[in-house]
């Protein structure tokens, strides 16, 4: 009789597959996006048109959404913040009463466990919705916007931030980041650099959800290039020699062969990021009723894990721990 290889003996039953299975999706794997607002009106919260499911939320909302996910098994969140006011420097960043502050402190209070991770960038409160400090002639200036980023990580951590994740894509922002807050006296807050992040097209339902849009050009002479990879070691290989915990990779399926690239290349934690494009994609797919939403979003994020990331950051984490919890 030919004998060949019969794969198919380990796949004859549900407890014959999970037992043989390489990657498997934990809670602890997840990390959850929130979008938190500054306003007067303790009961705000308003849908994201471009993005089903999530919502801008005021601190009270935020609390009260957060609470049922910890319930549900939530271990890290990620927050970004929508200040009241903008201004050319993002002065609402790095403000000690800043609404990301606020929202840290009242995170940390009431679930001392939940790992709160800040999002340290500048578009957000800037006027002109760039990532750093624009010159008269428009352009992005790296070097100036570098003490803006630390003091924002810095006033993030004083807030309670467990982890500070730089996504402004400077040359050199982990190095000043780093350096900031152990002079602070944080010498054991970690660093999640965003270290491979492309100017990519899948962050348009992000925009209206972060209010972050560019008011003139675009993002590319800061963040890479689609068509490059090599960039990407070289830019994690600069973010973990100046002091960076964790690097990531954003958007996450369009760039798998980045995570792997970085896993087979750094010892270093290596994050993912589903970012709202993603997101929004397999929402109005399923939505239409063309996918199964539950066994598509958990096939992606196995994807990641198979590709080697350690961390995921997905807006379908609150959805993906109810699936786990049965």
């Amino acid at each position: 009789m030919f004998d060949f290889y019969r794969g198919r003996r380990l796949r004859t039953t549900p407890a014959l597959r999970e037992m043989v299975r390489e990657n498997e999706i934990r809670p602890q794997d997840l990390i959850m996006c929130y979008f938190v607002v500054e306003t007067d009106d303790p009961d705000f919260r308003s849908p994201i048109s471009s993005m089903p499911g999530q919502c801008q939320l005021s601190l009270k909302q935020l609390e009260k959404q957060v609470g049922e996910a910890v319930k549900n098994g939530l271990h890290s969140c990620m927050l970004f913040g929508i200040p009241a006011e903008k201004d050319e420097v993002g002065s609402q960043a790095y403000a000690e009463d800043g609404i990301v502050q606020q929202a840290i402190r009242m995170l940390k209070a009431k679930w001392p466990e939940l790992i709160v991770i800040a999002d340290t960038c500048l578009c957000e409160y800037t006027s002109h919705g760039h990532c750093g400090i624009v010159s008269s002639k428009g352009e992005v200036r790296n070097d100036p916007t570098l003490d803006l980023l630390a003091r924002t990580a810095v006033s993030q951590t004083k807030a309670g931030a467990d982890i500070v994740a730089p996504s402004d894509m400077m040359d050199g922002r982990v190095a000043a980041i780093r350096e900031a807050l152990d002079e602070a006296g944080f010498t054991d807050t970690p660093i999640m650099s965003y270290s491979v992040k492309y100017a990519s097209a899948f962050y348009g339902p992000f925009r209206e959800a972060a209010e972050g849009a560019p008011k003139f050009g675009d993002r590319t002479t800061y963040q890479m290039d689609p068509g490059n990879g090599m960039e990407g070691l070289r830019e994690a290989a600069a973010d973990i020699e100046e002091g960076a915990d964790i690097i990531m990779v954003k958007p996450g399926m369009p760039y798998l062969d980045m995570v792997r690239m970085l896993r087979d290349n750094f010892d270093t934690p290596v994050a993912a990021y589903q970012v709202s494009g993603e997101y929004s994609m397999i929402k109005a797919a399923a939505l239409n009723g063309w996918i199964d939403e539950q066994s598509v979003v958990m096939e992606s994020l196995v994807a990641f894990k198979r590709a080697g990331a350690d961390l995921i950051i997905s807006y379908f984490t609150e959805d993906v721990l109810k699936t786990l919890n049965g």
